[in-house]
C-alpha cells in the first residue's frame, strides 16, 4: 500500500478551549477523536528498521493515527530510513581518497541528510493522513536541539534544549498538532550542524521527553523488547516485561540491540520508556519497560561499613566445583551479604561486611580443613569499597591503568578491583577511602575530557 492511500479527511468544528475535536475516516469507518490538549504527551521514536520502506512507514504513520484518537499529544522522532545513515557514510569514505582529508564537519552534514529526509517524508504521511503537523528541521531558526561543536559525537546542551523545546515544540502540541522531529542531528550556537554519534535518536527522544515532561516515551523498533539472552544464540530466550537501567547497562557487552548507552545518560528517574516491535503497527503493544536512571555520582561509596577480605589459597581451586559450591554454602548458610568474589586457579577472595567475620570464619576454615586442594586462610580487615558506574566505561581505553596509576601516585593501595560491564568496583584502605574518591573523580574526569 502506498504512503497515504488510507485518505483520513478531518472535518474540525471551531475548537473548544480545551480540545480540538476530529472525524477521521480510517479503513472505511468514520472514528470521532477527542484530541483533548490537556492530554498526556508521548514521544515516540521510530528506528531506522521501522522505517524502511514506504509501507512501514505507512503503518508507522497509521501507529501514530490511533494513539491521536485517545487523546494522547504526540512527538515522533525519526532515524534514518533502514541502512540510510551507514550507506551515507560507506559513500563518503569510497568517495575520498586515502590521500585526502575530509572534513568531519561536512560528514555531519552529510549524514545528517537521513533523518532530515525521514522527517519529510513522515510528515507528508501524517498530512496526507488528515494529521496536522510540523516537522523540524536544523535549517529552521526555532530547531530545539542545541549541541556542543564536537562533530560526529556532539551532546545536547540540556539548559538550551529545554528552553527552546519549550518554547517552540510545546506550544504546538498544546494546539493539536504532531511535532516531528528528525532524531541524531543537533546543531551548535553558531548554527553548524552535528550529529550525536550512534544512539543519537534515542538522545533526542530522551531530551524531548525530559522538556516536555512527556508520559512515556515509546522506542519503535525491529524486537519484541529486550530479552533474556540473545535470541539468535538462545533459543529458550524471552522477553523481559520490566528492567531498571542499572540492569540494562550490565548487557553492555551483549549483541543484543536495544539502547545505546550513551543514550542512558539522558534518561530521567522518572522517564518511563518502553521498547516495543514495529510490526504491530500499535503503540499499546506490550514491550519491555525500563524503569529508573543512572546515578549522577559515577564514584561513590557503595557499602557505609568496614569491609574484610578473605583468602583461601591452593592448588586448583577455581577448578574444583565442589570447594565453590561448599564456599557458597557456608556463606549462604551464614547469611553473610557477599560484596565481591574473585577465582583463579590457585586462590579464592571474598570481600564481605567485617561484623560478619565471627559467623563465617571457622565455616570457611572448615573447607580449608577438608580439602586437600586448599592449602590456608588469611584475612585483612579496613577495608572500604568505592563503585564507579558510566554507561560506556567499558568501552574507554585505558581506564583501569588510569585509575591505578593516578591512586599509585598518591600512595593508595588496590586491595581488589574488579570490572563489571559498564562498572568498576575498587577496594581500597577504609583510612584512606575519602582521599581514594577525590583522586578517582579527578581520574575520571580527565579521561572524559581526553576522550
Amino acid at each position: 500500500m502506498a504512503i497515504g492511500t488510507y485518505l483520513a479527511l478531518a472535518i474540525r468544528e471551531k475548537p473548544k478551549p480545551t480540545e480540538a475535536r476530529f472525524l477521521l475516516f480510517l479503513g472505511g469507518r468514520i472514528v470521532e477523536n477527542q484530541n483533548n490538549v490537556c492530554g498526556s504527551i508521548l514521544v515516540v521514536k521510530f528506528g531506522g528498521s521501522s522505517l524502511a520502506n514506504g509501507e512501514k512507514i505507512s503503518n508507522a504513520v497509521k501507529a501514530v493515527v490511533k494513539e491521536l484518537g485517545k487523546g494522547s499529544r504526540i512527538a515522533v522522532v525519526v532515524s534514518a530510513m533502514g541502512k540510510t545513515t551507514d550507506f551515507l557514510l560507506k559513500a563518503v569514505e569510497e568517495a575520498v581518497n586515502c590521500d585526502k582529508i575530509v572534513c568531519s564537519v561536512d560528514v555531519d552534514d552529510v549524514l545528517a541528510m537521513g533523518e532530515r529526509t525521514s522527517a519529510r517524508i513522515f510528515s507528508a504521511a501524517l498530512k496526507a493522513s488528515g494529521v496536522r503537523c510540523r516537522y523540524f528541521d536544523p535549517a529552521d531558526p526555532d530547531w530545539p536541539i542545541i549541541t556542543s561543536d564536537v562533530s560526529m559525537n556532539a551532546d545536547p546542551i540540556l539548559e538550551i534544549c529545554d528552553e527552546r523545546i519549550c518554547k517552540h515544540v510545546l506550544p504546538l502540541l498544546d494546539e493539536g498538532l504532531v511535532v516531528v522531529v528528525p532524531g541524531f542531528v543537533g546543531k551548535t550556537l553558531d548554527g553548524k550542524i552535528t550529529t550525536m554519534g550512534r544512539g543519537g535518536s534515542d538522545i533526542t527522544a530522551f531530551v524531548l521527553a525530559r522538556a516536555l515532561k512527556a508520559k512515556q516515551v515509546i522506542l519503535v523498533t525491529d524486537v519484541d523488547g529486550i530479552m533474556t539472552a540473545d535470541p539468535k544464540l538462545v533459543k529458550s530466550a524471552r522477553k523481559i516485561p520490566q528492567i531498571d537501567v542499572s540492569s540494562l547497562i550490565g548487557l553492555a557487552s551483549s549483541s543484543q540491540k536495544f539502547l545505546q548507552k550513551k543514550a542512558l545518560r539522558y534518561k530521567e528517574d522518572w522517564m518511563d520508556v518502553k521498547v516495543i516491535n514495529h510490526t504491530h503497527c500499535d503503540l499499546d503493544m506490550e514491550g519491555t519497560v525500563i524503569k529508573g536512571s543512572l546515578t549522577r555520582n559515577v564514584a561513590s561509596v557503595d557499602f557505609p561499613e568496614a569491609i574484610a577480605s578473605i583468602t583461601i589459597v591452593g592448588k586448583g581451586l577455581s577448578q574444583s566445583p565442589e570447594i565453590l559450591h561448599q564456599v557458597i554454602q557456608k556463606l549462604k548458610s551464614a547469611e553473610v551479604q557477599l560484596l565481591g568474589f574473585s577465582a583463579n586457579y590457585d586462590s579464592l577472595i571474598m570481600y564481605v561486611p567485617e561484623s560478619m567475620l565471627d559467623k563465617i570464619l571457622e565455616p570457611l576454615h572448615s573447607v580449608v580443613h577438608d580439602n586437600p586442594e586448599a592449602v590456608a586462610m588469611a584475612v585483612r580487615k579496613n577495608l572500604s569499597l568505592i563503585k564507579i558506574k558510566k554507561a560506556g566505561l567499558e568501552e574507554t581505553p585505558g581506564v583501569l591503568g588510569s585509575l591505578a596509576k593516578s591512586l599509585s601516585m598518591e600512595g593508595i593501595n588496590i586491595y581488589g578491583l574488579f570490572t563489571v560491564a559498564s562498572g568498576i568496583h575498587v577496594f581500597v584502605d577504609r583510612a584512606r577511602v575519602e582521599e581514594a574518591l577525590m583522586v578517582i573523580r579527578k581520574a575520571l574526569e580527565e579521561i572524559m575530557e581526553a576522550c
